[in-house]
C-alpha cells in the first residue's frame, strides 16, 4: 500500500474527525478508504445501468414508469 497525503479545508477535516471519534471507524484513513470504495462502486453501478439502458435488447423506454414498475417489483421481493 503507497502514502497518499490530502490536504482538507477545516470543516471537512472536523467532520473526518468526528466520523472517527464517534467509533465507527479507528483512523481517518479507514475512514477515507471506506468512502472512497463506496464512490468507487457507485461510479460502477452507473456504468453497469448506462450500459444496460444502451442495450438493444431493451424493448421498452426507460423513463419514470420504468423505474416505479421496477421499485414496485424490488418492493413486493422483500
Amino acid at each position: 500500500m503507497s502514502t497518499m497525503n490530502i490536504s482538507l479545508p477545516e470543516e471537512l477535516r472536523s467532520f473526518v474527525n468526528s466520523q472517527v471519534s464517534e467509533g465507527a471507524y479507528t483512523s481517518s484513513s479507514e475512514y477515507v478508504r471506506d468512502v472512497l470504495r463506496k464512490e468507487q462502486d457507485r461510479v460502477r453501478l452507473r456504468r453497469l445501468l448506462i450500459e444496460g439502458m444502451e442495450s438493444p435488447l431493451i424493448d421498452e423506454p426507460m423513463d419514470a414508469a420504468y423505474f416505479d414498475k421496477f421499485r414496485k417489483r424490488v418492493a413486493e421481493k422483500k
